[in-house]
């Protein structure tokens, strides 16, 4: 019920602007069929607010400024930003041939907008040049001195010359990808096995699944394992070879790179 109501809402909006549109022709025409263009006597039509057009000679011109005249003095009107004036007493005319809008002094606005864009402008140059004259003058410093304060030498030799015990140096354990590899390839089975089915090989726990999920990219990447997501799991599966093989890093032919040949030269 709701949806019907909304949508007869919108119908009834779009039958409300097609009525308005219609009117606005028919109150155009009905305010011009009384008036030829000064020019070459051809018939007019409304173009826009405060703008109508010859149908023959295609002279564009301002019917409010042409036909109308100010019901004090009779002066002609003439636009002042948005509204008419009479240009002899001043007074305001209000147009006949505008129907729901405003009509604007196209030629007021554009100075007004160059007179905007050329404060912006001087506003910029007031203030890059207040910045350029609020900047200091350069500093010139002289060297350093180390011999003006007794021991700062030797204090600073000590920080860059110290001895470092080599035996007492031992490097961070890192990724061995020859060893998960072969871990995983020893947990592997004709079914799927999801990762979290592969025992860890060291901790903490969260970096060693990170070298686990790692280590099953490069073995899918070379061919050995098929991989994909089911939930929030990985499953891995051997991959199936054909009686040829596949050329895979860890394989005992391609390690040599002698014996496969060899044992196919027998064959």
């Amino acid at each position: 019920m709701t949806v019907q109501i909304i949508r007869l809402a919108f119908q009834l909006t779009d039958t409300v602007a097609a009525l308005k549109e219609r009117t606005r022709r028919f109150y155009y025409a009905v305010m011009l069929i009384g008036h030829r263009c000064p020019r070459c006597d051809g018939g007019l039509a409304m173009v826009c607010e405060g703008q109508c057009r010859c149908q023959e000679c295609d002279c564009r011109f301002d019917p409010t400024i042409a036909f109308q005249r100010c019901s004090s003095c009779g002066g002609v009107p003439v636009l002042r930003v948005r509204r008419y004036q009479c240009r002899r007493c001043g007074a305001d005319v209000r147009s006949r041939f505008l129907f729901d809008g405003l009509v604007f002094d196209t030629a007021y606005f554009r100075e007004r907008m160059a007179e905007h864009r050329q404060r912006k402008v001087e506003q910029r140059d007031r203030v890059r040049l207040m910045l350029a004259e609020s900047r200091s003058e350069p500093l010139f410093t002289e060297a350093a001195d180390l011999a003006a304060i007794p021991g700062l030498a030797d204090a600073l030799n000590s920080l860059t010359t110290a001895v470092w015990d080599a035996e007492s140096w031992r490097p961070a354990e890192g990724f061995d990808l020859r060893r998960y590899e072969s871990h995983i390839q020893a947990h592997l089975r004709p079914f799927p096995v999801s990762l979290s089915e592969i025992s860890p090989l060291s901790e903490p726990s969260r970096r060693d699944r990170i070298w686990r999920f790692i280590a099953i990219l490069f073995m899918a990447h070379a061919g050995m394992v098929e991989i994909w997501q089911e939930g929030q799991d990985i499953m891995v599966k051997p991959r199936e070879t054909d009686a040829e093989g596949q050329a895979v890093p860890g394989d005992s032919e391609d390690l040599d790179g002698v014996e496969r040949s060899f044992s196919r030269a027998e064959a």
